[in-house]
């Protein structure tokens, strides 16, 4: 069967049951073009340590969190403390989302049986069905080629399984979905959150610039 060792990963997944973005030009330092012609500004030492741990479940490789921290730190450039818990609540609405997306991925391997199960059951009936489902989840290796074979015979594939498994688990992915949603969303705000502070402070320093050229201006020549 031509999907044979898909069909067996997966059942095998149901019985155990990171990114190089270009430099964005959005969050550049005031006077970042003019960086050629002027000093490197010192290096200011990043505070993480008072944020607290890297928000970590079992499972999970902190490697792959460190690297995103480094990246999104690099194109935000933060320059302040204030911009450092921004930059880290960023980071740590991307690690949700990507997250919540890998768990999704592990849910629907995990119920595999019960999309199988729904496959199998106008095939065998219900209750032959229930048992080879399970067999099949726990690595049986006779309950899988005989799962091989039963949907070999009907014309079907792991993809209906696989559909079946989505049908039976809708509303668990609905929710996931909505998270991954509701993170991004609270990524973005952080993101414009960044941005409006540092107009507002460009804003503050063009406005000083303007009263002293203003003052120098109101000097009449020769009054000293």
């Amino acid at each position: 069967m031509a999907r044979k060792p898909h069909l067996r990963s997966v059942a095998a997944a149901s019985a155990a049951s990171a990114v190089s973005p270009a430099p964005s030009a959005a969050f550049a330092a005031p006077g970042a073009a003019h960086a050629s012609a002027s000093p490197p500004a010192p290096t200011r030492t990043p505070c993480r340590a008072l944020l607290g741990p890297r928000p970590l479940i079992d499972g999970e490789d902190g490697t792959n969190y460190d690297v995103i921290l480094e990246r999104i730190s690099a194109d935000v450039a933060p320059e302040d403390f204030v911009e450092e818990i921004l930059v880290r609540n960023v980071v740590d609405l991307v690690w949700d989302s990507v997250r919540l997306r890998r768990l999704k991925s592990q849910r629907l391997h995990a119920a595999a049986h019960q999309g199988l199960e729904r496959v199998l059951t106008p095939l065998l009936g219900w209750l032959s069905a229930d048992k080879l489902s399970g067999k099949w989840a726990s690595g049986d290796e006779e309950a899988i080629s005989q799962v091989e074979a039963l949907l070999g015979r009907a014309g079907l594939t792991i993809d209906d399984v696989m559909a079946q498994t989505l049908a039976a688990r809708i509303d668990d992915v609905e929710r996931i979905d909505r998270m991954v949603i509701i993170a991004e969303a609270r990524r973005d705000a952080v993101l414009r959150e960044i941005r409006a502070r540092r107009l507002a402070f460009g804003q503050a320093l063009s406005r000083a610039g303007e009263a002293i050229d203003a003052e120098f201006e109101d000097v009449a020549p020769g009054s000293a």
